[in-house]
């Protein structure tokens, strides 16, 4: 039970990661039992953890669905990561890090470059993801994953990157790159600086779309 527990919960989050599964949407026990060839038991475990990750909402007696969040959620959750995200990369560069975890990240800057270029927003965004995870893991804090776990999801459900334009990819590729020369040449100010430039830059360009999508639906 718990092998297929742990499919539908892998099955179910990269549904939802990569925009199959649209923020708001309902996800009904039984469709998914039946899509991933399960039975019920274990998708409705997986929805639980789902749930404690902060990426469903598990309604009693309504089922599940995808976290919506309001612009108060999305203004709470990207202080919280200009706070947390840009102590972590000072901590990262000042504890120094050998070259198999730079050359990760270097390795993944470049993969996420790749996939840019070939115009695969979800796999910018899976990347991306793996990215910020890998220099939490940097700083050597072992509490910050399990605090920004549920705010880093915020960013790739609501499909930040296929909101992006062409120069706001560019910035935020370079963003990735210079973040990694900081934490190799050891200077925390920097590193910290690049962060949170990087996280405030995110936040803008979501305010920004989210508010002219609203615009453009009571126009409709």
């Amino acid at each position: 039970m718990a092998r297929a527990t742990d499919t539908a919960y892998e099955a179910v989050r990269q549904m939802i990661l990569s925009g199959e599964a649209e923020a708001g949407s309902r996800l009904g026990e039984a469709e998914l039992a039946e899509t991933l060839g399960l039975s019920r038991t274990p998708v409705r475990e997986a929805l639980q953890r789902l749930g404690a990750d902060g990426l469903v909402e598990v309604l009693p007696h309504r089922g599940a669905r995808v976290v919506r969040w309001t612009r108060n959620d999305l203004a709470e959750i990207f202080e919280l990561r200009s706070l947390l995200e840009p102590y972590a990369a000072a901590r990262a560069a000042r504890l120094g890090q050998d070259e198999a975890v730079l050359d990760a990240l270097r390795g993944q800057c470049a993969a996420m470059e790749r996939a840019a270029a070939d115009g695969d927003l979800g796999r910018v965004a899976q990347l991306n993801s793996r990215f910020h995870a890998a220099v939490i893991d940097a700083s050597g804090n072992r509490r910050l994953p399990g605090m920004l776990t549920s705010v880093m999801h915020a960013p790739l459900i609501l499909g930040t990157f296929r909101r992006y334009d062409a120069d706001a990819m560019a910035r935020s590729m370079n963003h990735h790159r210079e973040l990694v020369a900081a934490i190799t040449a050891g200077d925390p100010d920097w590193a910290e600086s690049v962060m949170r430039a990087h996280v405030r830059a995110a936040a803008a360009h979501l305010r920004g779309a989210t508010a002219a999508e609203d615009t453009s639906d009571r126009e409709r």
